[in-house]
């Protein structure tokens, strides 16, 4: 299946532009907003314990 590359380069120029758009107070609050989420990735742990068939 192939698709045109336009397509995705339209639609990358579209977020852009909406992007221009939008006010700083809107640009601050996306920023804090991935901040926190990153802050909390990071601090994530993931554990693993072995699936045991003796139980």
């Amino acid at each position: 299946m192939h698709e045109p590359v336009a397509d995705y380069e339209k639609a990358e120029m579209d977020l852009l532009r909406d992007a221009l758009n939008r006010s700083f107070t809107e640009r601050f609050l996306m920023a804090t907003t991935l901040y926190k989420i990153q802050r909390t990735m990071s601090k994530a742990v993931i554990t693993h314990k072995p699936y045991n068939l003796n139980k």
